[in-house]
């Protein structure tokens, strides 16, 4: 008996290792979605997995990210603003050599590290460049590198640099959401040390999961798009204001706050000239994110069957708003092909073409201003803009142990921004705080609002943007922004959330203080031109 007490002590004290008490993390990041288009935001897009980790969690109501997708990764995997954190600026540059990555910093906690999806932070030229994710902190990675993929054969598809073509190649059932999950669960169950760079399976770990949907292209399988078949007759005028009630309903928005208009250059519905072109486009959009969604839930379900999913923490966010963006025949590259690849080599039309229905492989459309203007509901304007449709996403945190219990369920007021994701992870994990260069992180943890104590958190005294159509601060309640160097347009957003009522014309001395702070911080940060 003494032999058996003994040996279940030495059991014990080997399951409760320091570095098995702290939590496994999975960040899950979506691309090019708007802020109302997940069910629990107030959109009619079943995805019914994170609605449950939103009902078990945490949503935030104030969390910005940049613009457009490889600033926001770049802030995401460094707490710093992007152009301070790469080589030159620019998402081919890579990251700066001096800097530490979010994977490089948990790895150096103890945390086995996985990277499944979309990078693009480095030369997609240079599969096994400086910048590569398992050059810069991952154990393993499966990823593509340019900003856009074939979800039916993805170009540029690798495993730590060697090709992984073959993947899709003869094989019509690939389809890259399936696919980024397959290797992020095939990383977690390889959890051994027998496969390649994988460390102990006594290790937490962290799972970086970057799906491609719901980027252009509108690729989907036919039983999804088929789901959604009807769905989006009603137009999108309809949809805004049913997404707009059901915003208040749910408390993400406040009742008092206003609709934003129709897009000027998006007519009215019902003077649509191609309707039903119209609808298949937001039918396969919303194929590609209940997919997704359905993929998220094979996650939650392997934590769940491994008994890990209570120490777990996950987390969702997107990285800008909804694109609205009409591509044209002539918008291709290196990323797209001239024939299909399901063995009819049928020929591959890109661009919208309302004469061709989007959601195969042979076509190569996206969805457009008028559904974009749906997603990114209650705001104005979209991807590529810092005004709040580019930049505010859902931010979705479940962690059954360490959430405080009280939270679960609920929203957040906290005004977060995605330079903090990195400095809350590396609290989390119960590493040292990282002295980053070339800059000190710009980020702030929110750890402290997850425990229930919003009041310790530091808030940000004011945040700022600038990239691609975009430019804009954020100073307490205020905020100045402008489209496409157009004149500053400066709005109060505790009483105009969307931002409807320009107040330049009426307060130039504050245009000029916050035109001020805007120019400091550029000269501050964008290191691209200085290196």
């Amino acid at each position: 008996m003494k032999i058996l007490l003994l040996s279940l002590t030495c059991l014990l004290c080997l399951t409760t290792s320091p570095a098995q008490s702290k939590p496994n993390i999975v960040l899950v990041i979506a691309d090019d979605m708007g802020f109302s288009d997940l069910g629990c935001y107030g959109g009619e897009i079943e995805t019914p997995n994170l609605d449950q980790l939103a009902a078990n969690g945490l949503r935030f109501t104030n969390y910005y990210v940049h613009n457009m997708c490889w600033p926001t990764r770049a802030s995401l995997l460094t707490g710093l603003y992007p152009k301070s954190a790469l080589a030159d600026g620019s998402a081919g540059g890579g990251f700066h050599p001096d800097l530490t990555t979010l994977p490089e910093a948990l790895k150096a906690a103890g945390y086995s590290t996985y990277m499944s999806g979309k990078w693009h932070l480095s030369d997609p030229g240079k599969p096994n460049g400086p910048s590569a994710p398992h050059k810069r902190g991952f154990n393993r990675s499966y990823s593509t590198y340019w900003g856009t993929s074939d979800f039916f054969a993805p170009v540029d598809l690798n495993l730590n640099g060697k090709s992984m073509e073959h993947e899709w190649k003869g094989n019509p059932d690939f389809y890259y959401t399936d696919s980024i999950t397959d290797y992020a669960l095939k990383f977690l169950q390889d959890r051994n040390g027998n496969s390649p760079n994988s460390a102990s399976a006594s290790n937490p770990f962290f799972l970086y999961v970057a799906y491609n949907a719901a980027h252009w292209p509108l690729h989907a399988k036919p039983e999804d798009v088929e789901h959604y078949k009807g769905r989006y007759s009603k137009g999108w005028d309809e949809l805004r204001d049913q997404r707009y009630a059901q915003m208040k309903t749910l408390g993400i928005i406040e009742p008092n706050w206003k609709l934003s208009p129709r897009n000027p250059d998006v007519p009215a519905w019902e003077d649509e000239e191609h309707p039903k072109w119209q609808e298949r486009r937001m039918e396969v959009y919303a194929a590609q994110i209940t997919c997704m969604d359905r993929n998220i839930g094979r996650i939650i379900e392997h934590l769940e069957n491994t008994g890990e999913l209570d120490n777990t923490l996950f987390i969702y966010q997107q990285d800008n708003g909804g694109c609205h963006v009409e591509y044209t025949p002539t918008r291709t590259g290196s990323w797209t092909k001239p024939f299909t690849t399901d063995g009819k080599n049928t020929p591959i039309e890109p661009g919208n073409l309302p004469h061709i229905m989007p959601g195969p492989q042979s076509s190569w459309q996206s969805y457009g201003y008028g559904w974009a203007n749906a997603s990114n509901t209650p705001f104005r304007l979209y991807k590529q803009h810092d005004h709040e449709g580019g930049t505010r996403s859902p931010l979705i945190v479940s962690w059954p142990e360490g959430l405080d219990r009280s939270l679960s369920g609920g929203l957040t007021r906290e005004v977060c921004h995605v330079i903090d994701m990195m400095p809350t992870l590396v609290e989390t994990a119960g590493a040292d705080a990282i002295k980053q260069k070339p800059l000190p992180i710009e980020g702030r943890s929110f750890l402290s609002v997850l425990k229930g104590e919003p009041e310790k958190r530091q808030p940000h005294e004011a945040l700022f943007w600038a990239h691609s159509k975009g430019k804009a601060a954020r100073i307490g309640d205020w905020k100045l922004v402008t489209e496409n160097q157009k004149p500053w347009e400066l709005y109060n957003l505790s009483e105009d959330p969307t931002e409807l009522n320009d107040l330049a014309g009426e307060m130039p001395e504050k245009v000029a203080t916050l035109e001020k702070r805007h120019a400091e911080w550029l000269e501050r940060t964008d290191l691209g031109g200085k290196r």
